[in-house]
């Protein structure tokens, strides 16, 4: 017998209850009319993903459990629909008794739950308990949660489907307990953040519990920015062999068909690979929407100034929130190149956005002025380059403040790393879009936009911007590389320094300058203070600085080479 499975990848809201509800039951409307028997949410669908220490309110769970309900109600005309739904729940039975006592944090919890329910009908027939919680990278479930090793599988037209939630998948446990149980099918919502290679990673790691039961498992993920953190989609279903039958799109919200002959899932539209540059940049573009949009800015302010990074980030707004929200402003000082201005112009002009151009000779001059007799008899150093990324971090704030639009930063993960940046400068902003992107990774989004053809318009960014030599043009005849070894030496070792987290001696040995390794590792180190002060920003590696990487400010531990 043949059913049709709905898989609903959907692009939620942390904390809005309503807003969730809405989405899952318009999914669930669609699939029923599509004559849909089942329709799998991802985890946590209906408070959203991850809601950190909003879990450690008991009024969240009693929200929760009133969504729960208000769902069922609102599914109950769907006759004969199977509805799986994420959600966190709290268990008055187990632990303290009494669903608004507080959550104790000094303990483990011990009756807070990462759950999925079945809903039938209007009712909820069912509830499954996350039995492996995450406690690496960006996840936290250890802080919130309790474990429960019992399986949970539900008959629907003779085949008998058994659930385990995201990282429930990566362990051997959980799905041999469902099979134990009688599961022939496994269900696996989920709330999977995108970094570099993740589309294949998932994929390995669900083979491996294929070899393990036998089983075809359909992976369903969310999809949707939440703050650092971009959720790619990429739903998912394997067959007995391990071999991807159907495949939705990354990066796209959407609720699609498939089906299943019993437990043999039927071959469906498999969605092609996209290249890695095309996976970044719909995931900067996707993160920028939400975080915008989400947190109701009217648009967003970029100061720009004629190189490659405002330039990548300017493209990435535009394409994201659409020419009319977005604005760039040129902040040209004595030590600009007029190639800069007329760049910046030009892709202001190439992308339709409102531009302007405020000179900060004035400003600057006064801060000299009202500081000379405290410099007196001291040479200008990086204190009069500060001061002018200082400036421009003012103006752009008082935009923002005065039209309520947010500033996107435009500092990347490799000048992040080793503090070429200007605290309350460059930094100063709301969102850091490249944060996590390396310089060498800016190059290549950059061509990659400019000859894509999934936009309506390309070649956006003016050639030159991406053929000249970076400067930050805070003095006479400056580059990037007077501070720094170059792009392609500093972003491997930071990569295998912090990603990879290889010694000092591995970088060595794989062909890296000895000064060079203990240059930048060094820089990387000591502006550590600095990091803690940037804004938040999208995470598109397995290990972006932020919630990735904790390491201390004071410390005087330095790795030798050798």
């Amino acid at each position: 017998m043949k059913t049709r499975i709905a898989l609903a990848q959907l692009n939620v809201t942390v904390g809005d209850f309503a807003g969730n509800v809405a989405k899952i039951v318009a999914a669930a409307r669609a699939a029923h009319n599509d004559g849909a028997k089942l329709l799998l949410a991802p985890e946590l669908a209906l408070s959203g993903y991850p809601p950190e220490d909003l879990l450690l309110r008991p009024a969240f769970y009693a929200a929760s459990a009133v969504a729960l309900d208000d769902l069922a109600r609102q599914l109950a005309p769907f006759a004969g629909l199977h509805v799986v739904v994420g959600h966190p729940h709290r268990d008055a039975a187990n632990g303290h008794g009494n669903a608004n006592a507080p959550i104790e944090r000094g303990l483990p919890p011990l009756d807070t739950f990462n759950a999925a329910s079945l809903i039938v009908d209007g009712k909820i027939v069912g509830t499954y308990l996350k039995q492996e919680l995450p406690n690496t990278e960006v996840f936290d479930e250890k802080r919130y949660f309790a474990a429960d090793p019992k399986p949970f599988v539900f008959d629907l037209d003779g085949t008998r489907y058994g659930l385990v939630i995201c990282e429930d998948a990566w362990h051997a446990s959980a799905a041999q307990l469902a099979k134990s149980a009688g599961a022939q099918v496994l269900l696996i919502p989920n709330g999977s953040p995108y970094h570099l290679n993740k589309e294949a990673v998932r994929v390995d790691i669900l083979r491996a519990r294929i070899r393990e039961t036998s089983l075809p498992m359909i992976y369903v993920n969310m999809v949707g920015g939440q703050d650092e953190l971009v959720f790619d989609g990429g739903s998912f279903v394997l067959d007995a062999a391990g071999e991807v039958v159907a495949k939705m799109p990354q990066f796209v919200e959407e609720t699609r068909i498939v089906e299943f002959d019993g437990a043999q899932p039927v071959r469906g539209e498999v969605a092609p690979e996209q290249p890695i540059e095309a996976q970044v940049y719909a995931a900067l573009v996707l993160g920028v929407r939400d975080y915008i949009g989400k947190n109701g800015f009217p648009g967003a302010i970029i100061g720009l100034s004629g190189g490659v990074d405002s330039a990548l980030v300017l493209a990435v707004a535009c394409d994201a929130l659409g020419a009319d929200r977005v604005r760039a402003v040129m902040m040209p000082s004595r030590y600009t190149a007029d190639i800069s201005t007329t760049d910046a112009a030009d892709m202001a002009r190439r992308v339709g956005v409102r531009y302007d151009e405020i000179a900060i000779a004035p400003m600057f001059d006064a801060f000299r002025q009202s500081l000379a007799a405290e410099f007196e008899g001291r040479k200008e150093d990086a204190t009069e380059e500060n001061i002018q990324a200082r400036v421009r971090g003012t103006l752009l704030m008082a935009l923002s403040n005065k039209f309520g639009s947010l500033v996107l930063t435009t500092g990347n993960k490799s000048e992040m790393a080793v503090g070429y940046c200007t605290l309350y400068g460059d930094m100063a902003g709301g969102f850091a879009v490249i944060k996590d992107i390396a310089k060498t990774l800016v190059y290549r989004l950059c061509h990659y936009r400019n000859a894509a053809t999934t936009f309506a318009t390309r070649d956006v960014i003016p050639e030159r911007i991406l053929t000249r030599a970076p400067s930050a043009e805070l003095r006479e005849n400056q580059t990037d590389q007077d501070s720094l070894p170059p792009y392609e030496v500093l972003d491997t070792i930071m990569r295998m320094y912090m990603e990879e987290d290889r010694s000092l001696a591995e970088i060595v040995a794989a062909g890296y300058a000895p000064d060079d390794v203990k240059r930048v590792t060094r820089l990387i180190k000591i502006n550590e203070y600095k990091r803690r002060q940037a804004p938040i920003g999208i995470r598109v590696t397995h290990r972006a600085f932020g919630r990735d990487w904790r390491y201390p400010i004071t410390s005087r531990y330095t790795e030798p080479v050798e």
